[in-house]
């Protein structure tokens, strides 16, 4: 670690050499005005005159700095945009490319102290910009467009990283910078002499791909590493760090975007929104309380600040997917090793907090696995079980097939068989809706396992709203981590029966934790609990080594 005064005095130098380098005074007589109990600057200045003065600065600085990273930017964003270039369109480039001559202002500054031996700042940027930028985008149809990007509005909070301290000037190693918050980004979209909306949904391809592009290049957990002195820098650059297991499990009260009939939604998942890592759900048809229970995984780099996004749309076949909501968790709310459960609501925008539609909600399962966790934690959806003889012919007569598609192997994950014995202990229900007209009800519930329709019910209970069953049924599940327990309760009437709602469970806590008791709300109906005792019992299989 080296001394921290040669830090500040590079510092004092630096600010020193910065201000004689526009005339102002020598180098000499700008560290006259410093005396040893004034530095660092930016601790005795207030932030004010901190930002008065990088502000200042950049001013004076801009014309230089427009030449420099218009270059840059144009060479390493064209490359990005390529990557996340609409399908429908053939190619997308940058014919012109200026910052402007309006440069940007802090607007904030702040130290961090991370307990890592460097120095972290934080600036926190405003910039309502005149730039000059024109795509040119051109279409399998052979159409050519010169698209104008304009007012251009954009607050954000970049961070610095200053690593590794080093006591030869300039007192670091390396430089890293990354967007740490992106608060707005507005902009508009012109076709230079022609009109956008000659192709359809081109305008919405195109920003949804810039949007995506920045935050996937340079926001964090994403950072830039610039060398300042020879040296390996490996461990600053940005490496996973976990896996986190998602269950899509349904959703509910979704709003319906059609005319006729209803939505046919599916799901886009991702942590971030890189092309081959965002996962994509089966298309469940003309339903608003679609029931998925598909399972994804994603890589994890940095489960403090990132979050998974869950988007939900209605198919509308040939022509664009419309957006029925969309919702996100941050990962810091997952507790390593434990799955959480839960309902998340949709909204319109993640970023614009001002949708008080009832769009839905989306039901989810999430299990976050750091890399070498050694609490005796096993992830339970890890490909690492041997196959018996029977699965190794029905597994590599479907992986066969797979691998000769398109001419070409493609590399599938195994699915991972659990079988066992399911227990279902149906306890009691309390607060039922009344359903007959003395505001009693004869409930009974049907307990279905989905994959095998597996049935049992439970006894009547006459005219009551808070029955008390305690009936327990095993089921064999042959494949645990894909199954799922649908408990519906009914009125028992001598001409018929009513409805009084249902809760659908998948097994993945069952699994993990062997047992548990919980009260489930019911769907679908005025009001209702169930409290339910399940437990698992693994079924041995003699397994080939």
């Amino acid at each position: 670690m080296p001394d921290p005064n040669s830090v500040l005095n590079w510092l004092v130098n630096l600010r020193a050499t910065t201000i004689a380098a526009f005339g102002r005074m020598t180098v000499e007589d700008s560290r006259k005005i410093f005396t040893p109990e004034q530095y660092p600057s930016w601790v005795v200045f207030s932030n004010q005159q901190k930002l008065k003065w990088l502000n200042s600065h950049l001013e004076k600085l801009w014309p230089y700095v427009d030449e420099a990273a218009s270059e840059l930017v144009r060479s390493s964003v064209e490359p990005i945009l390529e990557q996340y270039r609409p399908m429908i369109l053939a190619s997308l480039k940058f014919s012109k490319f200026t910052l402007g001559t309006v440069a940007p202002q802090f607007t904030g500054i702040s130290i961090l102290e991370d307990g890592t031996e460097g120095i972290t700042m934080e600036l926190e940027m405003q910039w309502d910009g005149n730039p000059s930028i024109i795509l040119d985008i051109k279409t399998y149809v052979g159409v050519a467009l010169p698209v104008q990007v304009k007012n251009i509005g954009f607050t954000g909070v970049f961070r610095l990283i200053f690593r590794p301290l080093v006591d030869e000037f300039p007192c670091f190693g390396a430089v890293c910078y990354s967007l740490r918050q992106k608060k707005k980004l507005d902009f508009t979209l012109k076709v230079v002499g022609g009109d956008m909306t000659a192709i359809p949904g081109i305008s919405d391809a195109i920003e949804g791909t810039i949007r995506d592009a920045i935050e996937d290049s340079i926001t964090w957990p994403v950072r830039k590493i610039i060398p300042i002195l020879p040296g390996d820098y490996s461990d600053l650059e940005l490496k996973p760090t976990g896996v986190l297991e998602v269950k899509l499990v349904q959703a509910k009260e979704l709003t319906n975007k059609d005319l006729i009939g209803k939505s046919d939604p599916f799901a886009e998942l991702y942590v971030r929104p890189i092309r081959d890592r965002m996962k994509k759900s089966k298309t469940i048809n003309n339903q608003l309380n679609p029931v998925w229970n598909e399972h994804f995984e994603f890589v994890v780099e940095d489960p403090l600040t990132q979050h998974l996004v869950v988007k939900i749309y209605d198919d509308e076949g040939l022509q664009a997917a419309e957006l029925i909501g969309c919702a996100h968790i941050r990962l810091n709310e997952l507790e390593p090793g434990k799955v959480k459960d839960v309902w998340l609501k949709l909204v319109k925008d993640l970023e614009i907090q001002r949708d008080q539609k009832n769009r839905g909600q989306v039901h989810l399962e999430l299990l976050y696995c750091p890399y070498g966790m050694k609490n005796g934690f096993s992830n339970p959806f890890a490909p690492n079980m041997s196959m018996t003889s029977l699965e190794k012919v029905f597994k590599s007569g479907a992986e066969g097939k797979e691998a000769t598609k398109n001419g070409g192997e493609i590399n599938r994950r195994k699915d991972v068989i659990v079988r066992g014995v399911l227990s279902v202990t149906v306890i009691s229900a309390d607060d039922l809706a009344p359903t007959d007209l003395m505001g009693k009800a004869d409930p009974y519930v049907v307990i279905t396992m989905k994959k095998t329709e597996t049935k049992n019910k439970t006894r009547v209970v006459p005219e009551s709203l808070n029955p008390v069953w305690n009936q327990t049924f095993d089921f064999v599940v042959e494949d645990g981590l894909h199954d799922m327990l649908i408990l519906e309760v009914w009125d028992h009437d001598t001409f018929g029966k009513d409805y009084m709602g249902r809760c659908i469970l998948t097994l993945t806590r069952v699994l993990m934790e062997g047992e548990y008791k919980e009260t489930f709300e019911l769907d679908g109906a005025k009001s209702g609990k169930l409290n339910l005792h399940l437990k698992w019992a693994p079924q041995p299989i003699y397994r080939d080594s």
